[in-house]
């Protein structure tokens, strides 16, 4: 692709880092930042500048914030006993978004996964096994993808805490194997949270099968 302006090209490639963007579609996005008004552009600037500098991560549940502890951390109408544990901030929104869960949750960061490197160490597991050790959760909501990653990270926080007293619990499988929350339906989603089952009757049927 030849370009005309070396500030034009630049703005492109940097357009073409974004997941699922090429090329073309970047080119198509930076004309039409052309296109606005020069203020409109700076707007969006600013903004991304300022998510990038003074975003932050709740310290209690990891999830992105804009003060030290979330909102919905904060919320004292939230029952702080049961806790979601997700990949990341996406699944919050997914679940969020079906209006069926009351408790909290804990963001990961991830997935274990040995082929991209990702050990129990990189994700935000010590702070969930801190949780536990407390005494003041009664139950772990597992839910992961369903993938052999997601159901990876399970089992191994599973074992961890197979020692407590915390009731452990997975989503039902309304989620089709393989498929990511953030794009289940509202309804599918939400059915699954309120049909969860305990988690070690999830991973015995799948090893039977």
């Amino acid at each position: 692709m030849e370009f005309s302006s070396k500030l034009l090209e630049k703005a492109v490639n940097e357009m073409a880092q974004l997941p699922g963007i090429g090329k073309r579609t970047a080119l198509r996005l930076v004309l039409h930042l052309l296109k606005q008004p020069s203020d409109q552009t700076q707007f969006l600037a600013e903004s991304l500048t300022n998510m990038r500098n003074d975003i932050r991560f709740c310290s209690n549940c990891h999830n992105i914030s804009d003060t030290e502890v979330c909102q919905i951390c904060a919320n004292s109408s939230r029952i702080h006993q049961l806790i979601c544990v997700v990949e990341d901030i996406r699944d919050v929104m997914a679940i969020e978004n079906t209006g069926q869960y009351k408790g909290i949750y804990h963001v990961l960061g991830g997935k274990i996964s040995p082929i991209d490197g990702v050990g129990p160490s990189q994700l935000n597991i010590n702070s969930l096994l801190e949780k536990v050790n407390s005494g003041r959760v009664k139950e772990l909501i597992f839910a992961l993808s369903s993938t052999m990653e997601g159901d990876t990270t399970n089992f191994y926080i599973y074992k961890q805490i197979a020692n407590s007293e915390v009731i452990v619990s997975t989503i039902a499988r309304g989620i089709a194997v393989g498929d990511e929350l953030e794009y289940a339906d509202e309804v599918t989603l939400g059915r699954s949270i309120l049909q969860r089952v305990p988690f070690e009757s999830s991973f015995k049927n799948t090893g039977s099968n």
